[in-house]
């Protein structure tokens, strides 16, 4: 006889999960029970989160690094409930995770208090099926060692996002004869599907004989070797690419053919200038192409031929509205983007001959003399000792000169040409879903994936963000992860304000009440406490631009030292143009 929850712990070994991140609950106590004491703590390690939305939020981090699934253990429907924010930022961001959730006696005859019978529900998996893949219930071991098998298959297929199972609280501690264990190599994700030849070939040829191509790069992979083949085809082409900050880096920014800034909103004058001009676009899973186009082309007339290759309708359905606007398209090739790209170059290679080599050279020639505008000055002309966001990022750019980093949060009105981005693991991508409170934990599970690898996480939000999920930090410290993490406190929820402000304008009212109910200082909140409690060094807020190149230069030294450092940054609000 063997217990059931040990045969679920042998199988999240053999499945290959490094971690399993779990905020207590009695409703996996076998599971726990087992992890703990009949696998030692190992291959999966155990790592306690305070909050179910901060666990999920990890492992959301962490598959931003590794593009792999870690198992999260909630508790019961209220542990889901607690987790379901952090669900669908994962949802929206393509992350993939296997979340397992306790649950009190399915059978109403082993429900032993109260409280089994408040945490047993006729279908948890309803509370989060609209943005999870897929869900399951199993009732027995064997139906579990097969939901396991599956949601590692589904979660981790292309495309990518969070798989849910429950998991009832008796059948983990339930006892059962032994029973062949499954070959786990025999359950692997199906690899992903190439895209279509014809296809391919047509879009080629658009490419090769474009006057004024254009490359969106969206939602792409960290592979090295992608981005490298990426910057070979922009090359190839003389193409001008745009980049997105609301998914992970996809191109350097810092390239001659790199165009406007990414931006997590909009993007600005100059980016629709040029994409205005293009005849071609190669939209490579491109996150908001409907919102892109309608900045360009108001009257949803786009003169442009336009290619896409993604995958992501597969993931399309009718509760949430992440899939975004309807836009056109005239090629549309269903396939992950980074295996289209080498045959595209390939292709376009041999369709255009020396005469695209050529005219891709003039292309090259003609941004390299334009060159990059980059203001590299505070914005703030009228207050010169006031710190702004751009301060922040060049601070960063000259303390982390030579060092790999990875900058795995940036908030509303980062400017991106602050701190350029030169390889796919130097920025990670923003919220998914725009839910707040999520970039904490996040943060702490992108450290956790890059522990060891000499790659310096940093991590840049607002005081509003951190003031939701403050205790996501103590993971941090529980693991030993190194990280930075500064926090741009410009003391209320000022992209809030902003839309009163907005708001009053349009009706003929004061904007000065745009600060009620948005603000933060009175009191003000000592953030350097809360973080010194979570086991951060953490010196006193800086309040000028004098002297904030020392101090972030002296955090990114600690990390180096394998520390964790938390500098609150008194900013002035800059980030001008938001809300539209």
């Amino acid at each position: 006889m063997t217990y059931n929850s040990d045969v679920m712990a042998n199988l999240l070994r053999g499945l290959g999960f490094p971690y399993v991140i779990v905020a207590p609950g009695s409703s996996f106590r076998g599971l726990h029970e087992s992890l703990v004491n009949h696998l030692g703590n190992e291959a999966p390690e155990m790592v306690l989160a305070l909050h179910e939305e901060h666990a999920v939020a990890i492992a959301h981090g962490y598959a931003r690094v590794t593009e792999q699934p870690l198992v999260v253990i909630v508790h019961c429907n209220v542990g889901v409930m607690h987790a379901s924010m952090a669900v669908y930022n994962a949802w929206a961001d393509r992350a993939p995770m296997m979340i397992l959730g306790g649950t009190g006696p399915l059978d109403s005859e082993r429900r032993r208090t109260p409280v089994d019978w408040l945490h047993a529900v006729a279908d948890q998996g309803a509370i989060l099926r609209n943005y999870v893949k897929w869900d399951d219930a199993p009732l027995s071991i064997k139906g579990a060692v097969e939901s396991l098998l599956r949601g590692h298959q589904m979660t981790t297929a292309e495309p990518k996002a969070p798989v849910y199972i429950t998991l009832d609280q008796r059948l983990q501690e339930d006892q059962h004869d032994a029973f062949a264990a499954p070959e786990v190599e025999r359950f692997k994700a199906p690899t992903q599907p190439l895209p279509d030849a014809a296809s391919l070939e047509s879009a080629a040829r658009l490419l090769a004989q474009a006057e004024f191509p254009v490359m969106l790069c969206g939602r792409v992979s960290r592979d090295l070797g992608d981005w490298q083949r990426r910057v070979a085809l922009a090359e190839a082409l003389g193409c001008v690419v745009f980049s997105d900050f609301k998914v992970a880096a996809s191109f350097p920014t810092g390239h001659p053919l790199h165009g406007p800034d990414p931006s997590i909103v909009f993007t600005g004058p100059d980016g629709v200038e040029l994409l205005k001009r293009a005849d071609v676009i190669l939209s490579l899973d491109w996150w908001d192409q409907a919102t892109l186009f309608k900045q360009c082309w108001p009257d949803g007339r786009v003169p442009a031929k336009v290619i896409r290759c993604s995958l992501d309708a597969y993931l399309h359905r009718g509760w949430t509205r992440d899939h975004l606007g309807l836009s056109p398209v005239d090629i549309d090739i269903v396939g992950a983007p980074d295996k289209a790209v080498p045959v595209l170059l390939e292709k376009v290679q041999a369709f255009g001959g020396t005469a695209l080599a050529e005219r891709a050279a003039e292309r090259r020639k003609a941004r390299e003399a334009k060159g990059r505008h980059i203001a590299r000055k505070n914005p703030l002309v009228n207050d010169p000792d006031a710190i702004g966001l751009w301060d922040i990022g060049a601070a960063l750019e000259s303390a982390l000169a030579g060092s790999e980093f990875s900058l795995v949060r940036a908030p509303l009105g980062w400017q991106a040409s602050s701190l350029p981005i030169a390889h796919p693991l130097d920025y990670l991508g923003a919220d998914g879903a725009a839910g707040i409170g999520g970039a904490p934990g996040m943060s702490v599970g992108a450290a956790l994936a890059l522990k060891g690898t000499g790659r310096i996480p940093v991590a840049v939000f607002g005081d509003g963000e951190f003031l939701m999920a403050p205790t996501a930090l103590w993971t941090a410290s529980s693991i030993d992860a190194p990280m930075l993490v500064i926090i741009a406190n410009n003391r209320g929820y000022y992209i809030d304000e902003q839309h009163q402000a907005v708001t009053s304008a349009t009706r003929n009212r004061s904007s000065e009440t745009a600060g009620v109910g948005q603000r933060m200082d009175n009191p003000e909140i000592d953030l350097v406490a809360m973080a010194r409690a979570q086991g951060f060094e953490a010196p006193p807020p800086v309040k000028s631009v004098a002297d904030l190149a020392g101090i972030v230069h002296a955090g990114i030294e600690a990390v180096k030292q394998g520390k964790r450092v938390f500098v609150d940054v008194r900013i002035k609000p800059d980030y001008i143009g938001f809300p539209h």
